[in-house]
């Protein structure tokens, strides 16, 4: 089992396919997400890998989150979230997770915090389709009818669809694919919608009820840490060559001037 993402709800947009059809995907952005803890067999009695996204003001950190970050040298975040994981695929803290850790066409089960409605009646909270418009009804029609029952038992039962307060619940929607992966932006395009205003916090896990498609990265897919590295190093070389070269020469032939008689 490996660990899933915590990224950002852009919004929703449409890619087009090339036979000319166009497929609807929510946008979301994972950039900068890092491991801030560990959780292993020995200390904690399970394994799991912490994960924080988005950047926090450290004036706006707690003290004893300053020191948690401080230990796994990352800047404070604002969204922190676990993941259960095999001991195989534990990662270290710092390393930071890469877009393409989910695969184009791969399943996926995404966890969000469904718009928040406030009161909404019986009919547009839980589908009903009311009473009947006609005569004999009154001005009741959107009414959700019968509550409860007669003197035995004389109560409303507890879960009974009536009025309420409408989202702002956690929803986990299932079995959606992902279309396309952008590893420089850190976006990942998800077919279809996905519970969760713009700027919400997303939870993107691999799909439990499919099989994880072959070439998965395992245990994820890492930023390489060693790359502005490499890139660096043939331009310093090249940038130190030249200067190099030219001040061996000047001195040469200042020294063999300097070395020859005044009267030659």
């Amino acid at each position: 089992m490996r660990t899933g993402v915590i990224a950002k709800k852009l919004g929703m947009t449409r890619i087009w396919t090339e036979d000319g059809t166009h497929v609807p995907v929510t946008v979301l952005q994972m950039d900068g997400l890092q491991v801030t803890a560990v959780r292993t067999q020995e200390t904690d009695g399970y394994t799991a890998v912490q994960l924080g996204l988005g950047k926090r003001k450290v004036k706006h950190t707690t003290k004893a989150m300053r020191g948690h970050f401080a230990k796994a040298s990352v800047e404070p975040k604002r969204k922190l979230a676990e993941f259960r994981v095999d001991a195989e695929n534990l990662l270290a803290p710092g390393d930071e997770l890469q877009a393409d850790h989910f695969l184009a066409g791969q399943w996926v089960d995404a966890t969000g915090i469904t718009i928040g409605k406030g009161f909404a009646g019986a009919m547009k909270r839980h589908n009903f389709g009311g009473l009947r418009a006609s005569h004999g009804v009154s001005v009741s029609h959107r009414s959700h009818g019968s509550t409860g029952q007669c003197q035995d038992p004389g109560k409303v039962f507890k879960g009974k669809k009536m009025a309420g307060h409408m989202g702002a619940s956690q929803i986990t929607k299932q079995n959606l694919q992902v279309v396309q992966t952008d590893v420089t932006r850190g976006l990942i395009l998800v077919k279809g919608a996905i519970p969760g205003s713009k700027n919400a916090w997303i939870l993107l896990k691999d799909a439990v009820k499919k099989a994880l498609p072959e070439g998965a990265p395992s245990p994820a897919s890492l930023k390489p840490t060693n790359a502005p590295v490499e890139e660096e190093t043939p331009v310093a070389a090249a940038a130190d060559d030249a200067p190099v070269s030219d001040a061996t020469q000047a001195p040469a032939v200042e020294s063999e001037t300097d070395g020859e008689p005044s009267g030659a």
